[in-house]
């Protein structure tokens, strides 16, 4: 992480992903320094099929992901979801259209600006079931045991306390819930060069955690069952996010699932 105090971390990522959320009409990623840098993400080169994509309100698909989380979280109706740093809305709409109207989905997201196109995308949706809350993912504006499934795409690593986030979701899920996570993983220690650039870290590089490292902050919180899987052919997505520092040597995108066991303590 680079070096400056956690606040001035979320302050840098709030204001970037703030402006994403300001630009009109985005296709892909729509600003530098965001997930995807210089190189527009398409959704459909991250797992999305046609009909995900266009399952949901124009301008909430920003192309801000390293995965598709709805193709690990095997959701069904009536099942509580919390979408961990919900952006625009796209992972959530897609939720909410599985869980159906006997479900519930509740997106945070710590960046205003990001919310109120969320709210506004949720407008034009019609899905009663979605609900978007502003807060921080270290801090969850979520009760005790009340949700059954944890997705996310590509968020966790931005935050400069993954331990937290892991023991916040931890205490949200019920008993037997479980995490569907898509984001980037290290998998090599990272250089200085991309270890101590914030332009990287707001850019889902420098802030990736170690995959043993993350293994042990679930381990920790109280998670069992848990799988961290890199996913082949992520080296030139990440090499497109910060162009000629050569991340794919050192961070890919993965899903990492977990459970919260039954006889949670």
């Amino acid at each position: 992480m680079p070096a400056t105090s956690p606040e001035a971390v979320k302050d840098a990522v709030r204001k970037t992903y703030g402006a994403i959320a300001t630009t009109p009409s985005p296709s892909g990623c729509c600003a530098p320094g965001c997930c995807g840098g210089t190189t527009p993400t398409s959704s459909a080169d991250i797992g999305y099929s046609d009909a995900e994509r266009n399952a949901v309100p124009d301008g909430a698909d920003l192309g801000l992901g390293c995965g598709n989380p709805q193709a690990i979280a095997a959701l069904m109706a009536g099942e509580r979801v919390l979408d961990l740093g919900s952006g625009a809305g796209f992972d959530a709409f897609l939720a909410a259209r599985q869980v159906g109207p006997t479900g519930h989905v509740i997106g945070v997201d710590m960046t205003a600006e990001m919310l109120a196109r969320a709210r506004a995308n949720a407008q034009t949706a019609g899905l009663a079931q979605v609900e978007f809350r502003l807060g921080e993912i270290e801090h969850l504006p979520v009760a005790d045991a009340s949700i059954d499934v944890i997705i996310s795409n590509c968020v966790i690593n931005l935050s400069p306390d993954k331990a937290a986030v892991f023991r916040e979701a931890f205490r949200v899920l019920a008993p037997g819930g479980r995490l569907a996570i898509s984001d980037v993983v290290a998998i090599a220690p990272l250089p200085a060069h991309l270890a101590t650039d914030m332009s990287a870290y707001t850019a889902c590089v420098s802030g990736a955690a170690l995959i043993d490292d993350l293994a042990q902050m679930l381990a920790d919180a109280g998670f069992s069952d848990i799988r961290i899987t890199t996913k082949d052919g992520s080296r030139s997505l990440i090499e497109g996010w910060v162009p000629g520092t050569s991340a794919g040597d050192y961070v890919a995108s993965a899903s990492i699932q977990a459970v919260k066991p039954h006889a949670a303590r």
